[in-house]
Formats: C-alpha cells, sequence, structure tokens
C-alpha cells in the first residue's frame, strides 16, 4: 500500500471510531504500532485535529469535518504542471477527464491559492506540434482500455523498414519516450514480450478473447528483464 493511501485510511478508521488505538490501526493498516505513531505524528503536523497520543487512542475533535481535499499552493500547482505537460500527448477522453479532475480541484482551493495555481506559466505545446495525430490518440485509448480490461489486440504493424506484420499480443503498458508512445507487449507470434511504436500500428482490433497474468508474461517480468 503506498504511504498515501496508508494515511488516507488512516484517517479514515480514526474518524470512523470514538477512540481508535495504535494496536488496532496497526492491526487493521497491516504495520507496526511505530509505523502509526509515525503517520499520526505526520498528520497532525500537517494540520489534521487528530486528538490523543501513543497508549492512550486516537480520535478527532467533536464536530471536526474533514475537507474532501487539502492542498499546499505548491502542491496546487505541480497538479497544474502536471496536467498542463500531460494532456498533450493523452488521449481525447483521459485528456478531457484530467481538466475535469483539474476544475474540481482548483473550486476548493482558497482563492490565494486558486490564484497562485492557475497563474502558473508552465505549458506544453499542443499535441499537433509534437506530431500526436488523432489515429495515434485513438490507438492510445483503445490501448489503455485494453490493457485495463485485458483484453488480446489484434494489430497490422509496421517495423522501421516498412515491414508490414498482424500480430496477436497481450498489451501490458504504455511508455512515452518524449516524442513518441510505445506499447509493451507479450507477443503471441514471438513467443516473447515486443515493443511497437504506436505511431506505427495501421489498424487496431480489439478481440473478444482476454488473456491471464502468467509467470514471465507480465509487466513486472518485462522491466525486471530490461533492467538486467
Amino acid at each position: 500500500m503506498r504511504r498515501a493511501d496508508r494515511l488516507f485510511q488512516l484517517v479514515q478508521l480514526i474518524r470512523g471510531r470514538r477512540l481508535s488505538t495504535a494496536t488496532f490501526l496497526a492491526e487493521r493498516l497491516e504495520v507496526s504500532e511505530r509505523t502509526v505513531y509515525r503517520d499520526v505524528a505526520d498528520l497532525q503536523r500537517q494540520g489534521v485535529p487528530i486528538e490523543g497520543e501513543a497508549g492512550m487512542g486516537y480520535r478527532f475533535g467533536a464536530g471536526f469535518e474533514l475537507p474532501p481535499l487539502m492542498f499546499s499552493q505548491d502542491e496546487a500547482k505541480a497538479l497544474v504542471a502536471a496536467v498542463r505537460l500531460s494532456q498533450p500527448w493523452l488521449d481525447a477522453p483521459l485528456a478531457l477527464a484530467a481538466e475535469d479532475a483539474l476544475g474540481k480541484m482548483l473550486s476548493i482551493l482558497p482563492p490565494a491559492a486558486r490564484v497562485a495555481a492557475e497563474s502558473l506559466a508552465v505549458y506544453a505545446p499542443p499535441a499537433s506540434y509534437n506530431g500526436l495525430t488523432a489515429p495515434v490518440r485513438a490507438h492510445l485509448q483503445l490501448l489503455r482500455e485494453s490493457i485495463g480490461q485485458r483484453r488480446k489486440l489484434k494489430m497490422d504493424y509496421s517495423d522501421v523498414k516498412d515491414a508490414q506484420s498482424q500480430r496477436t499480443v497481450h498489451p501490458l503498458g504504455c511508455f512515452y519516450w518524449g516524442r513518441v508512445w510505445t506499447l509493451v507487449a507479450w507477443c503471441e507470434a514471438r513467443d516473447d514480450f515486443r515493443s511497437f511504436r504506436v505511431d506505427r500500428i495501421r489498424s487496431l482490433e480489439v478481440l473478444d478473447a482476454s488473456f491471464r497474468s502468467e509467470s514471465g508474461r507480465t509487466l513486472a517480468d518485462f522491466l525486471r528483464k530490461v533492467a538486467c
């Protein structure tokens, strides 16, 4: 579990009970009591009004309601920068969702923090400038959805020498390299991992067949292989 997720769950556990001991919290979060003490102290330093102390238990002050989001100005600026830089390189639905999410985040900020975030002078050129064509963005959406649904893909592909081939693959992950996207997949024809430039995919079909996670054929296996 990521630390941010653990802190969020810790807050929900404390808020859901009149008094929560470190032992109870440690068992629910599957961490040590020392980790609970450290996490609670970090939350208190960030302004979360948790009452109590080690050896007694923790609770929120009476009438306290945790706001849905809490961001510093720098954190808000970081989110604005991340969305602006990534949007031109995302498929259209994901880019729109990122814009909507950013708008929701900005709407709950105090006025000064919102002005500071929106005035951040960090931008990225539009997708057309970087050569991200409409077909590539459409393929990115299909690839992303197929990875999430674990659906096999059939594609017509042209390599660097313009040699044509048809592949059936298990899509595992999309990687951005500065100006191009690549798909990492398990290729049934080669019985091995292969990387495909998305801009060289001529046609793409999502098949009804799904694939399972098999030892030696996962994204984690690929990453271990290239790290060697």
